[in-house]
Parts: structure tokens; C-alpha cells; sequence
């Protein structure tokens, strides 16, 4: 007895002990993943917030660039005493552009002189010159497109906040200097924008130059700041020029920061988000203190309750179980039902679809099928892969980063085919009326892209009409073009496709937002501002443009521009998922792929179809096989994406080597093919069967035979 109650007590005395240790031990182990999970959050943070300000840095560059080509387009060819004389009303016209524009201080009209022929401050302006200017200093030699100059002070008389020149040239007709267009923008309009984006305690913002000099930054300083190229920041940026994170002390005020850094497009200019490593340890601090909260007490009961109940050791180790047991039941269910919700929405759609293969292949596998239930479940194969294609093209779509594949279409056919989805898409409460040309007008654009366009701006106008309205679709060859079209019309013109609705109007003060990123005017939850963004982004890629008129109270027009192509390029109408497959006469193709499963089968596929096939796993051996001999192949096939030099590497080096292979190139998204619209490449989009594989290997090799007099 004495035994057993010594061996009880011995056991109660390690468990008091573990009652402690135990809680230390799981609240360290605890604190670790709490302090990994606290930075990634803070790192996704920080991409989401320069995702942000990178958007709005984008459009606002964009924006004055515009503003100075339209400004230059109105003063080419017009001497100086000419624009003096126009003075006052281009004086009126500057002062318009910098009053809609709350970025820009002000606009000048500069002769090679430096001297202001025109600005949108006074008129007529002071006799005084600016040559000693960095927005004009960079244009009197060369021209350089558009200059980003550094920070300034505005020069007596002129008075009020810091600016920086954004500057382009002016050219005569004959090329020679004639002077400068500039806009001086507000840095204090960056910093206000990342004032009221960045609430999180510890936010930080910056906007910089290439090199080094620092545009805006919040928290505001009072002096000018230079970050050395040399330095941290310049090295980091330097292995890594296009984005990246860091965690460095600012130069600013030595603070420790976690900094995510992104380039703005073809601009000279860096945006920067980021976090005080402070403020984040703020928020592990928060998390462990509140596992504190709960375990110290818990601790100190248990242990208490354990002193209490010496006598009662097996009776306490029961109900301990039984209390773990709980805990842990209860905590298996919250990450299964987390986990559950985190990948429910993407699964739900891709398992339909792989359920309809796996069933069909199932069904495929039994003996005695007939040729019509086998035909069948190739069918149904084929569609779900198709679908799941388009489910996967939608997604990149919807993240813009969808490589557009253009396409001739009649703009008048499409919009009527599209009439049924409309109905459906806008109510029954809203009439729809099409007014369409007589002839047919042809674009040269993504189709996919275009549809979703007009839904975008029909959606627009079915919210500003409150589901209740009339909204017009008029396609017509387009009579007048925007300023910014005006110098790209050909001999076919422009399609104008316009999207009236009788809703209620958008403000005057509102037009000049409308086509920003995360812009919007509806209520919290019910858009997301890039409805109207993809339309500017499509109209801009496909070489067009699009405006809007609105009169508060009476509607609005979304009209869309496109470039307009012959008649004669529309192609005939045709199957190409039908298609047969084209056998391969003895070709002899180069296959690069470094997924072997793929490889193997686009192999095995063109072998059946009488293709000679050499299949290499990367695109250095590739090269050095074509560098060899490389007449021994009529055509290359290659991934785009693979580790090292890439298939648009290859496709680049082959034809700086001088080597009249043909290259076909194969991927389901690329970076680089969606930057670049014409590559001169054939290109077949993945997911891809052997029939379409072989017509597009066939006509390249084929192609080649004729040009070296090889056809047969």
C-alpha cells in the first residue's frame, strides 16, 4: 500500500513538475511559429500595399506623360512667337490640365533659351530663364523621351511646396532642339496617398530614382534624401533590379524596416512599401501576450489544483486525460475546418472537371465498349481539359497576366453574339438596344479580352442605373479620335464601340479617376475598381483607347477605340479543334522540354505520326545540338519556361546564330509573352493535343522546305 501511494505520489510530483515545464515548453515552441507566421503576414502585407502603390504610380506617370505628348501635339510646328502670341488661351489650357490633375503644381512651355513661353501660373509669364534646370539640361543634347528630374525649389518669384520636373523635348521638324514641355509634380500628393493607405502602425512609403534620389517618402522628411548606390539598398536593388524585399536600417532615420522595392514599368522610377521590424515585432508581442493571458493562469490553476489534490492522483490523471483528449480534438477540427475553407473555393471547380476525366478513363478501361460510348467519353475527356484550360485562362485573366492572342473579328457579330449572355447578365429590368453598321468592322485584338471589356462597361452601367434603365451597344467606324489616337491614324481608321446607359451621372470631379486601379464609388464589398482598369489596360495593349462622357443626371458614354483592319483579313471561318493531325513525312523535329512526362508524350505522339523526333531536356543542349549540324532538323519545339536560358532564349539565340531553323514555342503562361505582344514566333498554348501540335510543326518545317527548295 505504502508502495503504491509512494509511487503515486512519485508520479504526481512529475506531473506537477511537467505542469510547469510542459506549458514553457509548448510556449516557446509556440512563439516560434507564432514569430514565422507573424513575418510572412507582414511580408504578404507589404507585397499587397506595393502591389497598391505601384498600380497608382503606374497611372499617375502614365497620366502626365500623356498630358505632356497631348500638350506637345498641340504646339508642333509652331514657332515661339506664334505660342507667344497664343499665350493667353494655352496659358487657360495649361491651367485646365494642372487644376484636373491634383498631382501637378503647374505646366511650362519652355524655348531652347529656358526661357517660360507659356505655364499655367501667370500670364504672361516673367522674362527669366531656366536653362540651369535638370527637367531641361537633360534634353538639350539628345532626346531622351521622358526625364524624371530631382527634387526642387520653386525659383522667386514663384513660391509654394517642393516639385519635381517631368519633362519631354521639343523637336522641329528637322529634329533640332527647340525647347522643353514640363509638369511639375507634387511629391506631397504621393506622401498624402501613402498617408491614408498606409494606417498600419510603422507604415513606410518611398518613391525614388534609378539613382538613388528619393522623390517622396512617408513618414515626411524635412530634407532631401540619396540613397548611395553602393549601399545596401543600391546592392540589393542592383541583384535584383525588377522587385525584391529587404530588411535594412533607412538611410532616413536609421530605423530597422522590413522595405518590399518594385520598378515602374519602362519609367526610371522605384516605388517602395514597407514595415517597421519594430511595429511587426509589436504584433508578435500582441499574440504571445495574448497566449499568456490564458496560459499563465492555466498553468497556475493546474498546479494549484494538482497541490490540492495530492491524495487524489489517479483520479486528477483521468480527468487531465480526458481534458487533453478534448483540446486536442477540438484543435484537429479547427485546422481541418481552416484548412477546408482555404482551399474549398479553387478545388471545387478542378475536381468537377477531374472528376469527369477519371470517370471517363474509367469507362474507357472496360472491355466490349462500343465506338459510340468510347467516341463519347473521348468527347467528354477533351471537353473538361478544355474547360479546365479556359477555368485556368480565366484565372490569369482576371490577375492580368493573360498573354493576349490577338485575332481578326467583326466587332458588330460579336457584340450581337453576345446579346443572349447580356440579357442575362443585366435583368430583365434593363432594355438593350444594338445599333450596328452596315458593313462589317473588322479589329485586329483578344477576343476573350474584348468580351470581357463590354461586360465590364455594361456592368458599370447596369450598377450606375440601379438595374433599371436602357443601355446601347453602337459600333461605328469611328469619325473623330481621341488626341492621344490622333497621330496613330492609319488608312483604316479606328472601330468606335460605344456603351451608353441613362443611369445617374458620374461627377466632373470623378472623370479623371474612373479608369485607376482599386478606384470606385460603390460601397465596400460591392466592387473592387478593376472593372474599368482592365478596359483602359485592354484598350492601351490592343493600340486604342477609351473615354468617357457623363452629365450627373443623365447618364454615360464608355466609348472604346480600336484599330481598324481590312475586310479581306477576316479568315474563314473554320474548326480548329477538329482538325486533323498531319502526318510528318520523315521531318525531322527537335523537341526541348524539362518536364519528361510532357516530353515524352508530345514525342510519342509525333512518332506515331511519322515525325523524326530528337528530344533534349534543356535549352543549352538544344543549342549546341542545332550549333553541330543543324540542317538535321527541319523545326524546334520548346517550352517557354524551363530553369536557366529559357525557350525565348533559345528562339533569340538561334536567330542572332544565324540558324534558318524554324522555332515553334509551347507554354501555359509566360512573363515575358505577356510583356511582348509580337514575338515573330509560332506559339501553341498548353494545354495542346497532337493534332494541333502537328499542323502548326507541319507548317513551319513545311514552310522552311519551300524557302531552301527541299519542297516536295
Amino acid at each position: 500500500m505504502q508502495g503504491a501511494q509512494r509511487n503515486s505520489l512519485r508520479l504526481l510530483q512529475w506531473m506537477m513538475a511537467a505542469s510547469l515545464a510542459l506549458p514553457i515548453a509548448l510556449f516557446v515552441f509556440a512563439s516560434r511559429i507564432s514569430y514565422t507566421s507573424t513575418n510572412d503576414i507582414a511580408d504578404r502585407e507589404i507585397e499587397r500595399t506595393l502591389d497598391v502603390a505601384h498600380e497608382h504610380a503606374l497611372k499617375v506617370f502614365e497620366t502626365i506623360d500623356r498630358s505632356l505628348a497631348e500638350i506637345n501635339e498641340v504646339v508642333r510646328g509652331l514657332p515661339d512667337d506664334a505660342i507667344r502670341a497664343r499665350e493667353p488661351a494655352l496659358h487657360q489650357r495649361l491651367k485646365r490640365l494642372t487644376d484636373s490633375l491634383p498631382q501637378l503644381k503647374s505646366a511650362w512651355i519652355f524655348d531652347a533659351d529656358g526661357r517660360s513661353l507659356v505655364n499655367s501660373l501667370v500670364s504672361p509669364p516673367p522674362e527669366q530663364r531656366f536653362a540651369d534646370r535638370d527637367y531641361f539640361l537633360a534634353h538639350v543634347d539628345h532626346s531622351i523621351g521622358t526625364f524624371i528630374g530631382t527634387p526642387l525649389t520653386p525659383r522667386p518669384p514663384y513660391q509654394g511646396a517642393r516639385f519635381f520636373g517631368v519633362s519631354r523635348r521639343r523637336d522641329s521638324d528637322d529634329g533640332r532642339f527647340i525647347g522643353v514641355i514640363q509638369a511639375s509634380v507634387l511629391p506631397e500628393y504621393f506622401e498624402s496617398f501613402y498617408g491614408r493607405i498606409g494606417t498600419d502602425p510603422g507604415s513606410f512609403f518611398a518613391i525614388g530614382r534609378t539613382d538613388g534620389t528619393v522623390l517622396a517618402h512617408f513618414p515626411r522628411l524635412d530634407r532631401d534624401l540619396r540613397l548611395d548606390p553602393a549601399g545596401p539598398v543600391g546592392q540589393k536593388i542592383a541583384a535584383h533590379p525588377d522587385h525584391g524585399l529587404m530588411t535594412i536600417d533607412w538611410a532616413s532615420d536609421g530605423i530597422e524596416r522590413r522595405i518590399g522595392y518594385r520598378r515602374v514599368a519602362e519609367y526610371p522610377i522605384y516605388v517602395s512599401a514597407g514595415l517597421e521590424t519594430s511595429a511587426i515585432r509589436a504584433r508578435w508581442y500582441a499574440t504571445i501576450g495574448q497566449h499568456l493571458v490564458f496560459g499563465v493562469p492555466a498553468t497556475a490553476l493546474l498546479f494549484l489544483l494538482l497541490a490540492l489534490a495530492f491524495r487524489r492522483t489517479q483520479h486528477l490523471q483521468a480527468e487531465a486525460a480526458a481534458r487533453r483528449e478534448a483540446e486536442e480534438a477540438l484543435k484537429h477540427s479547427q485546422r481541418l475546418e481552416a484548412l477546408g475553407q482555404l482551399t474549398g473555393g479553387v478545388a471545387h471547380d478542378f475536381n468537377n472537371l477531374l472528376t469527369v476525366i477519371r470517370a471517363s478513363v474509367d469507362l474507357l478501361n472496360r472491355p466490349q465498349l462500343t465506338e459510340e460510348r468510347r467516341q463519347r467519353y473521348v468527347t467528354a475527356i477533351a471537353d473538361a481539359v478544355a474547360r479546365a484550360a479556359k477555368l485556368t485562362s480565366q484565372l490569369l485573366a482576371f490577375a492580368r497576366r493573360q498573354t493576349l492572342k490577338p485575332e481578326v473579328f467583326d466587332v458588330g457579330a460579336r457584340i450581337r453574339s453576345l446579346h443572349d449572355m447580356l440579357a442575362t447578365l443585366l435583368g430583365s429590368a434593363i432594355e438593350i438596344a444594338i445599333r450596328l453598321p452596315a458593313e462589317p468592322c473588322l479589329v485586329n485584338a483578344d477576343a476573350g479580352q474584348f468580351e470581357t471589356a463590354l461586360i465590364n462597361m455594361a456592368t458599370n452601367a447596369r450598377d450606375a442605373m440601379q438595374g433599371k434603365g436602357r443601355i446601347t451597344f453602337a459600333v461605328q467606324p469611328a469619325t473623330t479620335v481621341p488626341d492621344s489616337l490622333a497621330h496613330l491614324v492609319g488608312s483604316h481608321g479606328f472601330v468606335s464601340i460605344a456603351v451608353s446607359d441613362t443611369g445617374i451621372g458620374i461627377p466632373a470631379a470623378r472623370l479623371g479617376r474612373i479608369f485607376e486601379p482599386f478606384f470606385t464609388t460603390k460601397q465596400v464589398g460591392h466592387g473592387t475598381g478593376l472593372g474599368l482598369s482592365q478596359v483602359f489596360g485592354f484598350a492601351r495593349q490592343s493600340g486604342g483607347e477609351v473615354t468617357v462622357i457623363s452629365e450627373v443626371g443623365q447618364g454615360s458614354t464608355f466609348s472604346l477605340y480600336l484599330p481598324r483592319v481590312p475586310a479581306d483579313l477576316l479568315p474563314q471561318r473554320q474548326a480548329p479543334n477538329t482538325a486533323p493531325a498531319l502526318a510528318g513525312s520523315g521531318m525531322s523535329v527537335l523537341v526541348v522540354e524539362d518536364n519528361i512526362e510532357l516530353a515524352n508524350f508530345a514525342a510519342d505522339g509525333l512518332t506515331e505520326l511519322g515525325y523524326s523526333i530528337t528530344l533534349v531536356d534543356n535549352a543549352t543542349d538544344a543549342l549546341a545540338e542545332l550549333v553541330v549540324d543543324a540542317d538535321r532538323f527541319d523545326v524546334v519545339f520548346s517550352d517557354v519556361v524551363m530553369p536557366g536560358m529559357t525557350g525565348l532564349d533559345l528562339a533569340h539565340a538561334i536567330g542572332d546564330r544565324g540558324i534558318g531553323v524554324p522555332v515553334v514555342l509551347t507554354t501555359g503562361y509566360s512573363e515575358a509573352l505577356a510583356q511582348e505582344r509580337s514575338l515573330g514566333f509560332d506559339l501553341v498554348q498548353k494545354p495542346y493535343s497532337i493534332e494541333e501540335l502537328s499542323q502548326v510543326l507541319y507548317r513551319a518545317a513545311r514552310l522552311r522546305r519551300v524557302r531552301d527548295g527541299a519542297a516536295e
